[in-house]
C-alpha cells in the first residue's frame, strides 16, 4: 500500500517527469520536467522538481511514498538507465526524502496500467477501430512505443486482476524481409555489431535509417540529421531520403507491432505510445503500417481484426503510475520495492 501524497516519476533517457498524486483516485499533479543530463542523479532531479513546485505554489504536503518508472530493466536494487548515466535505487530515494515506501518499475508498466482504463476518445486509430462505447475484446492488450529507446509491455487478464509483463523486446535482433531491405542492410549503422528493433525504431533509429538510405542511393555519407530534423524534412517532402526513412519506419513499426501482437495474442488491441508516433500520424495512417502489421500468414484474418491505435494522452505513464498507486490490488507487476524499517 502507498501512503499519500505519492510522488510519481517517469524517468527516460532524455527527460524525467515528476508529479504528485495527493490522494487515492486523484489525477497526478505535474511538478516539472527535468533533463536527466542536467542532474547528477535522480534524487537531485526530484529535489529540484519539488523545490520548483514549492516556489511556484507556495508549498504543500511532502510526498510520503513514491513509485517511479524507469527506461531500463529492473532486475536488482540498483537500476542503471539504458540510455543515460543515472542509477536509480529505491532505497536511496526513500531515505533521501523520508518516505515509507519506494517502488521502481520498468517504464512501460504504468503505460500498460493506463491502457486498462483508456477510452476510445484518448486513442487515434490506425486502421480498423471499435466504436465509441464498445468494450470489444477483453483479451490481452499490448502497449509499446518508440522514443529515445523502444519499450513494450503486455497487459494480461488473470481472473479479476491484470498481470503486467514488461519486456526488453527493443533489444532483439531485427532483419530484412524483402529484396530492397536486403540491399539497405549493409548500409545501416550497427550498435555493438547488431541491428536491433531499438536501433531502428527509436529517435536515433530515424537518423540511422536516413543515413543508410542516403548511403544506398548515392554511395556517400549524408550530413547527419537529428531525429526531429529527419521528421520535419520527411513530412515536408524537402528531403526524399527523410521521407523514405519515415515510410520505412512506419513499415518496420507495423511489422514489430504485429510480431508482438502474435507473441502475446493481443486480441484486446495494440496501443502505441512514445514520442515519435504522434508526430507522424499521417505516415502511419496512409503508409504501410497496417499492411505490415497484418501480413502474418497463416494468421492474416486474425490480425485484420486487432485494432491498433496511437495513445493521444499526454504523459500516459504518469496517469498509469497514479492508477498503480491508487489501485494496488488490481495489478500484478514486477518491480523493485523498498520499505522503511
Amino acid at each position: 500500500m502507498f501512503e499519500f501524497p505519492v510522488l510519481v516519476g517517469d524517468i527516460g533517457g532524455t527527460n524525467a517527469r515528476f508529479a504528485l498524486v495527493p490522494e487515492a483516485g486523484a489525477e497526478p499533479v505535474l511538478l516539472s520536467r527535468e533533463e536527466t543530463a542536467g542532474h547528477p542523479d535522480p534524487s537531485a532531479a526530484i529535489r529540484a522538481s519539488l523545490d520548483r513546485a514549492s516556489t511556484e505554489t507556495g508549498g504543500g504536503p511532502a510526498p510520503r511514498s513514491a513509485i517511479l518508472a524507469v527506461a531500463a530493466r529492473v532486475d536488482g536494487p540498483a537500476v542503471r538507465l539504458t540510455n543515460a548515466d543515472w542509477v536509480i535505487e529505491g532505497a536511496r530515494i526513500g531515505r533521501d526524502f523520508g518516505l515509507s515506501r519506494a517502488v521502481v518499475v520498468n517504464d512501460y508498466v504504468p503505460v500498460a496500467a493506463g491502457a486498462a482504463g483508456i477510452s476510445p476518445s484518448e486513442l487515434t486509430p490506425i486502421g480498423p477501430h471499435r466504436e465509441e462505447g464498445r468494450k470489444g475484446d477483453q483479451g490481452a492488450r499490448l502497449v509499446l512505443g518508440p522514443g529515445t529507446g523502444f519499450g513494450a509491455a503486455a497487459l494480461l487478464p488473470v481472473g479479476e486482476r491484470l498481470l503486467i509483463v514488461s519486456t526488453e523486446s527493443g533489444h532483439v535482433d531485427f532483419g530484412p524481409s524483402t529484396q530492397a531491405e536486403h540491399a539497405l542492410w549493409p548500409h545501416l549503422e550497427r550498435v555493438e555489431g547488431r541491428v536491433t528493433v531499438e536501433a531502428l525504431l527509436s529517435g536515433p533509429g530515424l537518423t540511422r535509417l536516413h543515413a543508410g538510405l542516403h548511403r544506398l542511393r548515392t554511395g556517400t555519407d549524408a550530413a547527419p540529421l537529428d531525429p526531429a530534423a529527419v521528421t520535419e524534412a520527411g513530412l515536408s517532402g524537402a528531403d526524399p531520403d527523410a521521407a523514405a526513412a519515415l515510410n520505412l519506419f512506419a513499415k518496420f513499426l507495423g511489422r514489430v507491432c504485429g510480431d508482438l501482437a502474435l507473441t502475446f495474442l493481443a486480441t484486446g488491441g495494440v496501443y502505441i505510445g512514445g514520442g515519435i508516433a504522434p508526430r507522424i500520424l499521417d505516415v502511419l495512417q496512409r503508409g504501410p503500417f497496417r499492411a505490415a502489421f497484418e501480413h502474418k500468414p497463416p494468421f492474416v484474418d486474425q490480425m485484420r481484426v486487432i485494432p491498433t491505435s496511437v495513445i493521444a494522452v499526454h504523459d500516459p505513464a504518469l496517469t498509469g503510475l497514479a492508477a498503480l498507486a491508487s489501485q494496488p490490488d488490481r495489478f500484478f507487476y514486477h518491480g523493485q520495492v523498498w520499505q522503511a524499517d
